[in-house]
């Protein structure tokens, strides 16, 4: 794995939080009239951090272990949005949030940090994606991470024109 793909993933919880911060506080749980365009899932500020941290979880997490020690497993996808109801990120405290998704982060660079080549080449079957090695499955959650970056921005550029 390129240094670069691991070190990007091991900085993502400090751009994310600073991100957030970015977001003024009364806006965290702020909806747009519209979604056209998000580059994220269409999720308020507070929902996108939640999401994030459980995506690493149960999401990717899960997805690493399973395609090290299965045979070609089938990695399901997630339904983001009954994850939010269910999970009650409307409500979640963003230092809660953040703490729990710094250690799973770590967590998750510390296994991805210990692996070989050969490891890196075990094969899976991600639903939505088709096949996928474990590789391309770190790109895929680096990749995310910055679609949350770009959403957050986002946000912030839907809340300063909404509020001229």
């Amino acid at each position: 794995m390129h240094p670069i793909t691991i070190d990007t993933l091991a900085a993502f919880p400090l751009q994310l939080e600073a991100h957030f911060a970015a977001i003024p506080t009364e806006f965290r749980h702020w909806a747009p009239a519209s979604w056209d365009g998000v580059p994220s899932e269409p999720f308020t500020a507070i929902e996108q951090i939640c999401h994030v941290r459980d995506i690493e979880i149960d999401g990717y997490q899960l997805r690493f272990r399973r395609t090290l020690d299965e045979i070609n497993p089938l990695l399901v996808s997630i339904d983001s949005d009954a994850l939010a109801s269910e999970r009650g990120y409307a409500a979640t405290n963003p230092g809660a949030a953040f703490a729990a998704f710094r250690i799973a982060r770590a967590k998750t660079v510390e296994l991805l940090s210990g692996l070989n080549q050969e490891q890196f080449k075990r094969s899976a079957e991600f639903e939505g994606y088709g096949p996928v090695t474990l590789r391309g499955l770190v790109h895929y959650l680096c990749s995310h991470d910055q679609q949350h970056l770009a959403g957050l921005q986002w946000l912030l550029g839907k809340i300063q024109t909404a509020h001229l």
